[in-house]
């Protein structure tokens, strides 16, 4: 086509571009503060992610997919490794709340295996592909359901007519389902269509997407992907398909190699619906055309007027201000960068402050055409919908392209192991309230592997996570919190998400004079727990519950495919074989086998010192407050804005500001009626007319009232017993979380509180007790209830309610030490959320 003149955007993009370059070219009175590396101590340690991320993931832009991954027995916190997750509706806002997403390796097998009173984890990630003009030039084509031919019964005929050939079939006695996976032989898209009676059904498209530099483009890209595509040319058709929808999930998740856009439905017509607009965004998006989506959802200068001053303004620039402000992120960041400088995992994928301004709109477009292709596409679904209607589907987007060379450009390499430790100090925006000196924190961490683990070590490491770490009487996490050297523990124990898996543990609250103390503390638990071995009772309890939560796979209000989607993912992502993670029977027989022969001490010591101990892979970060960095990271930021202004003519700042406030308007412009209609929605003829049923038995024992539901449930018993504490004065509210934490964690007369979470591992699948408070529409005074909830085989169900008794009859509120411990974890999780 005839070369075209330059838009006045285009030229301004341009000078925008130049003046950043010209502004950033010459070294800063302020340069960003680096992380130095030095060779650590004998016993230095290392650090990797910080905590779960479950405050980042849902609410700090953290991807957080709700992460069904091994128990996580942390204070919620920032993972560098969480995904970070865009959209929000309901259903996956409550999702959320269980932090989530399924871990590979011993998580991605213990996906399911939280219990209740424990917590989960999760992380973020990026991509790029070629013919982008000639993808975005072809006409709509309509995926409505169409009838199947009614001459081909057999699917992998059907398949084979559609362009699909059959690479496995398998028969997941786990998960209750039938698999197949399936290549398009055209592009080499992969298909992993999962065939059950769950009406829940679930789809999610995910590509490899390892980004080379901190610019965010990953995470820019996943949130203008949904701003608006071809056939949906809304500036936020999620928007309104949330308005006439049924999902039961709906979300997209950056983790640091790959980006995940998935659905879910019971209803039909929906799900389909879902699925034909999540297609059409990651494939023809408008963003890719529409260079001020790339200003709303990564970054733009801002200027109002040519007398003011500029600003970066931006969606996702704005988000990973606040992400970096966070300690506990700061934490995961440095270490994940740390543990892994050579490849994909070294640069931040969410987008570092400093770097996204660096990022323009050609990289932006050619990240996408490289991969967001289908040759890079890994796609998942599962449910009772038709298999063959699935593939229908989507042939009809997949015969529009070509094979690309992406499958191979995307590949992630993995670290070489360290020859020696590595230390790091990093300063963290502190603010003047408190005593400094006490705010310090410290995380070792681990590179376990530099190949892939065999399923029996990566589910052993799992169990030894959950025996390191699992329950608050779990040796590692209880000597750290009872040894006063720190408030809470930071550091997500095994992270096994990515290609390599992790390890890291460590504390904050911490004196500056005990930095050291910790690492050796840390080191010496490990040391005495691999010479010593651990109680008997303590690996029944941990085998228990993590075998009840598999066998059980109940996901809560998370889709259970989306769990086994991101459970697989863990694998297939790298190239290996996607059905491994959901096949935990055989494994965990194994793994019981070799425990009941040799004992657990010849099982779970030879890992700790293979894989912690032996492991010169390990990274010690330090994080120092500095209550003056927030000012001097403001200042270095001003001055950059200062000189791009100051290399700007007359002109250009007049072009800036129109464009500003052509931005502003295009935001607050409602789409055309047209466009809206674009979106699909379903009618009250799609909708049920009667409500699920759910059977409740009303009946009163000693004048309390028992509501029973008699439901298939795999024979395990769910039970809540739930508490009036309207009688509390108001200012006493506030002390009811100490006091259901208390419950479980001081013991009774006859049990410590060890022996006693040991005997809830051993005997059930968990309990928890918990407050729950609400305002009452009309009333002045709270509804304030606490809940002790509790599951277990219905052959244990004596049991179960035996142990809900001791909690509530027999505690021993006499341990101060340990409540005191419960105050400084509460303070510091108050502190993270704030």
């Amino acid at each position: 086509t005839p070369e075209k003149k330059p838009s006045s955007r285009e030229s301004l993009a341009a000078s925008i571009e130049s003046s950043y370059h010209a502004a950033t070219s010459a070294p800063s009175s302020n340069p960003p503060h680096r992380q130095k590396q030095t060779p650590a101590r004998a016993d230095g340690k290392l650090d990797t992610h910080a905590m779960e991320r479950v405050a980042l993931l849902r609410t700090s832009g953290r991807r957080l997919l709700q992460r069904c991954g091994r128990p996580r027995p942390l204070v919620p916190a920032a993972s560098s490794s969480a995904p970070r997750r865009r959209l929000t509706s309901s259903s996956s806002a409550a999702s959320s709340s269980s932090s989530s997403s399924s871990r590979g390796g011993s998580s991605r097998l213990l996906a399911a295996a939280a219990p209740l009173h424990l917590h989960a984890a999760g992380r973020y990630w990026p991509l790029t592909a070629p013919g982008l003009a000639r993808r975005l030039s072809v006409p709509a084509v309509s995926t409505s359901p169409s009838p199947v031919p009614s001459d081909t019964d057999d699917v992998h005929e059907y398949a084979a007519k559609l362009g699909f050939e059959k690479v496995s079939e398998q028969v997941i006695d786990e998960c209750k389902s039938a698999a197949v996976l399936y290549k398009h032989k055209k592009t080499g898209a992969e298909v992993m269509s999962v065939a059950n009676d769950d009406e829940n059904k679930v789809f999610g498209i995910v590509f490899r997407t390892p980004p080379k530099n901190s610019t965010g483009i990953p995470h820019i890209l996943e949130h203008s992907v949904l701003c608006g595509s071809r056939k949906y040319p809304l500036k936020e058709p999620f928007v309104e398909l949330l308005k006439g929808s049924l999902h039961t999930f709906l979300n997209a998740f950056t983790y640091p190699d790959r980006t995940c856009y998935p659905v879910a439905s019971t209803n039909t017509k929906d799900f389909y619906n879902l699925v034909d607009v999540y297609l059409d965004a990651v494939f023809f998006p408008k963003c890719v055309e529409d260079f001020q989506t790339f200003q709303q959802e990564g970054w733009h200068y801002e200027l109002n007027s040519p007398e003011e001053e500029i600003s970066y303004k931006g969606v996702v620039f704005n988000e990973m201000k606040g992400v970096y402000s966070q300690p506990d992120n700061i934490m995961g960041r440095v270490s994940q960068q740390a543990l892994s400088p050579d490849n994909t995992y070294g640069v931040d994928c969410g987008g570092d402050p400093n770097d996204i301004p660096k990022l323009t709109f050609e990289e932006f477009k050619e990240f996408h055409s490289k991969f967001y292709h289908p040759s890079n596409a890994r796609i998942w679904f599962y449910g009772d919908d038709d298999t063959k209607e699935r593939l229908r589907i989507l042939s009809e987007y997949l015969d529009l392209f070509e094979a690309s060379a992406a499958r191979n450009e995307s590949k992630v390499m993995p670290q070489k192991l360290f020859k020696e430790p590595v230390r790091i100090a990093e300063k963290y925006p502190a603010g003047q309230e408190g005593d400094l000196k006490k705010k310090y924190m410290v995380c070792t961490n681990w590179l376990l592997s530099e190949e892939p683990l065999d399923v029996e070590t990566e589910l052993a490491l799992g169990f030894l996570d959950h025996l390191l770490l699992g329950t608050p009487a779990s040796p590692l996490r209880r000597i750290l919190l009872e040894s006063g050297l720190g408030e809470a523990i930071v550091g997500g124990g095994v992270e096994d998400e990515l290609l390599q898996p992790q390890f890291s543990i460590g504390l904050k609250g911490v004196s500056e004079d005990n930095i050291e103390k910790v690492e050796e503390l840390v080191m010496q638990i490990l040391k005495n727990l691999a010479e010593e071995g651990f109680a008997p009772e303590a690996v029944e309890a941990s085998m228990n519950t993590i075998e009840f939560s598999l066998r059980e796979n109940n996901t809560g209000s998370f889709p259970r495919g989306l769990s086994l989607m991101l459970r697989s993912m863990g694998k297939w992502i790298y190239d290996m074989d996607p059905f491994e993670p959901l096949k935990y029977e055989q494994p965990l027989q194994q793994l019981k086998a070799r425990i009941a022969e040799k004992g657990s001490k010849a099982v779970f010591s030879p890992l700790i010192e293979k894989y912690i101990l032996n492991n010169v892979h390990r990274v010690t970060v330090e994080m120092q407050p500095d209550p003056e960095k927030a000012s001097r990271d403001e200042a270095a930021e001003k001055e950059i804005l200062k000189q791009v202004k100051s290399s700007m003519t007359q002109e250009d700042l007049a072009e800036l500001a129109r464009a500003t406030k052509e931005l502003k308007d295009k935001q607050e412009t409602p789409d055309p009626p047209e466009a809206l209609k674009a979106v699909p929605s379903l009618s009250l003829q799609d909708i049920p007319k009667k409500p699920i049923h759910v059977p409740i038995e009303v009946g009163e024992i000693n004048g309390v009232k028992v509501l029973q539901h008699d439901l298939f449930t795999n024979d395990v018993v769910y039970s809540e017993v739930v508490f009036d504490m309207g009688s509390m004065k108001k200012e006493h509210l506030q002390l009811l979380p100490l006091f259901c934490q208390s419950l479980l964690e001081m013991g009774t007369k006859d049990m410590d509180f060890v022996q006693l979470n040991q005997l809830i591992g051993r005997k059930t699948g968990g309990i928890s007790v918990y407050p729950l408070t609400s305002s009452i529409k009309g009333k002045e005074d709270p509804l304030t209830r606490v809940v002790v909830r509790g599951k277990a085989m219905s052959t244990r169900v004596e049991d179960l309610f035996h142990l809900m008794n001791c909690l509530l009859q027999d505690v021993q509120f006499t341990e101060q030490q340990r409540f005191k411990q419960f105050v400084s974890q509460s303070k510091a999780r108050m502190e993270v959320q704030n």
